[in-house]
């Protein structure tokens, strides 16, 4: 089948909000206590869920409930750290304008924050109003929710998605809801493991940087139609 759309993931795959996620949320994590947890346990727990899963995975680790406004100081840290830095990932708007298919995201991120977020980056303009997220389905990744919710929204059969991802979750999510997906790996700290993983979990084939993804996306499509 012809490829007719392609479904982004956000943070770390539009944008490297991955790392600024996992600055400020492990600050927040040492201050209440989990001084133990390092960004290699962010990394290797928290990526490519929704935020609110990771936060159980954090309380189980602390061992007691984290504080009733943990998850807006940390909303708003990285607000505030994106407002100061610019994250759009290099060749981005140029490698989505030449992928013929139509497009939007569906991300682990809430909508709100994902939609600002995307707004800070400069790349909203590119989706808009195209941006689904976890908090409008009943499960985030690596359920596949999201990403059929997206493609019910856009009208298209699952068959007919390319997927690009940046985490285990986001390509078993992509895997389990029927569609092709491609692994991202250029705001990865470990690329070489990420690909790895990335590949095991599913992903037809893995990217460094957005130079070679319209050549991939196409070479994609053809073993699809």
């Amino acid at each position: 089948m012809a490829l007719e759309l392609v479904i982004y993931d956000c943070d770390g795959t539009l944008i490297d909000t991955e790392t600024v996620y996992a600055e400020v949320t492990l600050a927040l994590c040492h201050e209440v206590g989990l001084t133990g947890w390092s960004l290699d346990d962010y990394w290797r727990q928290l990526v490519g869920i929704p935020l609110a899963d990771g936060f159980r995975i954090i309380e189980r680790a602390l061992g007691r409930p984290l504080p009733a406004d943990f998850e807006a100081r940390a909303e708003a840290g990285v607000a505030a750290r994106l407002a100061a830095e610019s994250r759009a990932l290099p060749g981005v708007r140029d490698a989505v304008n030449r992928i013929g298919a139509a497009r939007c995201v569906a991300s682990s991120t809430s909508l709100e924050p994902l939609r600002h977020n995307l707004g800070l980056a400069g790349l909203i303009d590119l989706f808009a109003p195209h941006v689904f997220s976890a908090s409008q389905v009943a499960r985030g990744k690596p359920a596949p929710d999201v990403f059929l919710f997206a493609a019910g929204q856009m009208g298209v059969e699952p068959a007919r998605c390319l997927v690009l991802e940046d985490s285990v979750p986001g390509v078993q999510a992509a895997r389990a809801a029927g569609m092709q997906v491609a692994g991202f790996t250029g705001a990865t700290h470990d690329k070489a493991l990420m690909r790895e993983r990335l590949l095991a979990a599913g992903a037809a084939a893995v990217i460094d940087g957005y130079e070679d993804w319209p050549a991939q996306a196409a070479r994609l499509s053809d073993v699809a139609a």
